[in-house]
């Protein structure tokens, strides 16, 4: 679970239970992060409700503090589980992107040449 973890409602009043559930699901994404880096790892989640005159919409947003960049990612959806949801979905395809770029290149040779021995 991710430790500095900071959620904060914009223009709604704190739900509980939407808090809870951001929790878990971006405070889960540290498996996709090498264990070296989970330390450093800080999120800031922003929940933001807009109402318009014909619709109402919510707004998800996170930004991820990695030691060598800072990944973003914004979801608007109808409620906001939903776009929570489809932002940890995001965040997932981006912090596999992350550890493939920034991992050290001689273990994964290290790895395929003890399959390749068999």
């Amino acid at each position: 679970m991710i430790e500095r973890l900071e959620i904060a409602n914009l223009h709604t009043p704190t739900d509980k239970d939407i808090e809870k559930y951001a929790r878990k699901k971006v405070g889960g994404l540290d498996r996709f992060v090498s264990r070296g880096i989970r330390d450093s790892l800080h999120v800031e989640v922003k929940l933001k409700d807009s109402n318009t005159k014909d619709k109402k919409h919510s707004l998800c947003e996170v930004i991820l503090r990695l030691p060598h960049e800072t990944i973003t990612s914004s979801e608007s959806a109808l409620n906001m589980y939903a776009a929570i949801d489809i932002v940890e979905t995001k965040l997932k395809y981006q912090l596999r992107k992350y550890k493939d770029l920034h991992t050290n290149p001689k273990f994964h040779r290290r790895v395929f040449a003890r399959f390749h021995k068999d």
